[in-house]
């Protein structure tokens, strides 16, 4: 079943809520209220606002250039074209290119409309007006995301807690009937919770902090290190002393993974983990001391996964 999203009905009703107020105001070219209202729905109210912004100021521009070019030159298409040459540099240089379609409509009906009068202006200023206008005010609504995002992170830890959990039980007995399935999922969760809460962060123009945004880039850096820590875990199979307490480790990491900061506990323990490593007898040959190598570099990636976790909680207070 195809789902309508909150924007087709936006479109759906600020249509012919548009023409049928340019109707009442008895405006020449009703219609295309309606067109300037499609064109100006968005999906979040900070771009609401930039679009109404960007197509008003290039309907005014447009509405200038077309006097000027078809008054001097003629009501001919050798005068849209000159006129064009001119203009579409001229939003380029304000910065307000995606009002080049919706300026259009204006100029088309200025160039029918001959001669330009005042009356003529004050119809194409008012239909701009109710055209966006409409869109903008069917904008200002957009409706909450906190229940996706929560979603998200839900099955972001969860999938953190399962591969923690993995890791730990390669460490522990070299099982390796795990398939990784986690790993492309979170990959592809981080990707559209982070693409959601952008969304959530246009939504709120006054807000100058989004918790769910800050937080899925910091499961984000989080994640790569855990990519990275896979093939460190490979080599240390096997060593039982070594592999068994960083399992245990593992483990414990993967009961913690929540939003709250436990960051500061499990860095204290690694330290202490850490120097008990260092008290070992030094290596006696080249496959143990890569081995101790391989086990220094994973502590160092660990650490920066709390690391990473502990500055979040620092930056979200």
């Amino acid at each position: 079943m195809v789902k309508i999203g909150y924007r087709t009905i936006k479109t759906a009703v600020g249509t012919p809520v548009a023409i049928w107020i340019a109707m009442l105001l008895e405006l020449e070219n009703f219609a295309s209220a309606g067109i300037l209202t499609i064109l100006c729905i968005q999906i979040t109210r900070k771009r609401s606002i930039l679009s109404a912004w960007h197509r008003f100021s290039a309907c005014m521009v447009a509405i200038v250039f077309s006097f000027l070019f078809f008054e001097l030159i003629g009501y001919n298409p050798l005068a849209i074209g000159l006129m064009l040459f001119a203009f579409i540099p001229t939003t380029v240089w304000l910065k307000i290119t995606p009002g080049i379609v919706t300026s259009s409509v204006i100029i088309l009906h200025l160039f029918i409309s001959e001669p330009i009068g005042w009356s003529i202006i004050l119809n194409e200023f008012l239909l701009i007006i109710v055209g966006i206008g409409t869109a903008l005010l069917l904008n200002l609504y957009m409706p909450s995301l906190e229940g996706k995002l929560e979603n998200y992170q839900t099955e972001v830890e969860e999938n953190f807690s399962t591969i923690l959990k993995e890791i730990a039980g390669f460490l522990r007995d070299g099982n390796e009937g795990w398939a990784g399935k986690e790993l492309t999922d979170t990959a592809a969760l981080l990707e559209e919770a982070k693409s959601l809460s952008f969304r959530d962060v246009e939504n709120h123009l006054l807000r100058t902090h989004n918790k769910y945004y800050h937080y899925f880039h910091m499961r984000t850096k989080q994640f790569e290190l855990l990519e990275r820590m896979l093939p460190l875990v490979t080599r240390l199979w096997g060593d039982n002393k070594h592999a068994q307490v960083i399992a245990k480790f593992f483990d414990e990491l993967s009961e913690g993974i929540h939003p709250g900061n436990t960051a500061v506990i499990y860095l204290q323990k690694l330290k202490e983990m850490r120097e008990d490593f260092r008290e070992d007898d030094l290596p006696a040959t080249r496959e143990e001391f890569e081995k101790r190598a391989s086990l220094f570099h994973l502590l160092n990636e660990i650490e920066q996964y709390l690391i990473i976790k502990r500055s979040f909680k620092k930056s979200d207070v």
